[in-house]
């Protein structure tokens, strides 16, 4: 009785799915108009999708042009790079700045070896082109001089070369030039940050013989007189084209204040007799008087501090001045350990300190 139950059942169920079948096909069924209007609008969304992408790429490459045109002003990749024009760390100064003085230094000890003159008409010549001072009861001992050939050149190298922007074979022009980015710098630093950078990307690739003669004559007259007017070679290398390569380094690199405010280097070399100061210079050699707490003086700077100059950018308040940091104290020999005498400033007669170099608003050396 149960399977003749079951049957009806399962016949009516499949007359029931015979008859769902038709009703799902004539769903599934549209019309041609409405197929048409389906089609049309996918047609204009699909147009819309494509201006939408076209717009995209027409924009990111608009963005790389500006890119490339931002790193053209700034002296980036959009000018012609060369090692010395890419960012630097204190890292990469200290390296520069080793091989520049070992060559100084390697020059210092060839010409104490076959000194083109006594000894003490060295030592005299080298006293009076950075001092103006004469020498009294001063013994000229080899490592003595050898020390104020190393000071006479770092000071040259200071002044001559990394504090004067050397873009052309002409004095005068680069005197010009950096008097123009030292007044762009009083007004707007980051413009003067794009100067400096875009200036020597087209500076002269080394020093001439002659415009070195004539830094070196214009700085130690003296001492050229009886070197005979030969450029300071070691190694076959000219050590004023090396330091003219670090002051490229210094100058032609990108700003690494992230485009805030600008920063540039410059040097400063203690003065001779001058007092030790310990955040601005560095002794190569053990101070017997400072280690009894006794007051000493320089005895000679055998390579040239640098100091970084920044300013805030216009607009952080009215009273804005220079900042500078010490990233690299000046190398020193205190007078006892070189067994010199002190020197006295010409003009007064007292123990005076120059150090760092002198700018309109640069404020106190850091101390």
């Amino acid at each position: 009785m149960a399977y003749n139950q079951q049957q009806p059942q399962q016949y009516m169920q499949q007359q029931q799915q015979h008859q769902q079948q038709p009703m799902q096909q004539d769903q599934d069924i549209v019309s041609g108009e409405r197929y048409r209007y389906v089609l049309t609008n996918f047609g204009i969304a699909h147009e819309k999708v494509e201006q939408q992408r076209q717009q995209l790429e027409e924009q990111e490459r608009q963005v790389a042009l500006l890119r490339s045109r931002i790193a053209l002003l700034e002296g980036g990749a959009g000018l012609k790079q060369d090692k010395r024009q890419n960012t630097i760390d204190d890292f990469s100064i200290k390296n520069a700045a080793s091989l520049l003085d070992k060559l100084i230094n390697r020059w210092a000890a060839e010409v104490i070896k076959a000194p083109p003159a006594p000894l003490e008409v060295i030592a005299q010549a080298i006293f009076n082109d950075v001092a103006g001072a004469e020498i009294e009861g001063f013994e000229a001992t080899p490592m003595v001089v050898q020390s104020l050939l190393r000071h006479a050149l770092s000071e040259t190298i200071s002044e001559g070369i990394i504090n004067c922007l050397i873009v052309t074979n002409s004095a005068e022009a680069n005197v010009q030039l950096t008097r123009i980015h030292e007044h762009i710098f009083a007004r707007d630093p980051t413009v003067a940050c794009v100067w400096r950078r875009q200036t020597f990307s087209a500076a002269v690739e080394s020093c001439t013989p002659e415009m070195s003669r004539n830094i070196l004559t214009e700085q130690l007259p003296n001492l050229m007189e009886i070197l005979k007017g030969e450029n300071p070679v070691s190694g076959g290398q000219s050590i004023l084209d090396k330091a003219y390569d670090f002051s490229r380094m210094l100058h032609g690199s990108s700003s690494s204040a992230g485009g805030t405010s600008d920063a540039f280097y410059r040097a400063f070399v203690p003065e001779l007799g001058s007092t030790l100061y310990p955040r601005q210079i560095e002794l190569v050699k053990r101070c017997v008087k400072s280690e009894r707490g006794e007051p000493d003086f320089v005895g000679a700077t055998i390579f040239p501090g640098l100091v970084k100059v920044s300013r805030p950018p216009p607009g952080q308040g009215e009273k804005t001045t220079n900042m500078q940091t010490v990233v690299r104290r000046a190398q020193v020999i205190c007078q006892c350990a070189i067994m010199g005498a002190p020197v006295r400033h010409p003009m007064n007669g007292e123990y005076m300190h120059q150090g760092m170099p002198h700018m309109n608003g640069m404020g106190t050396p850091p101390m």
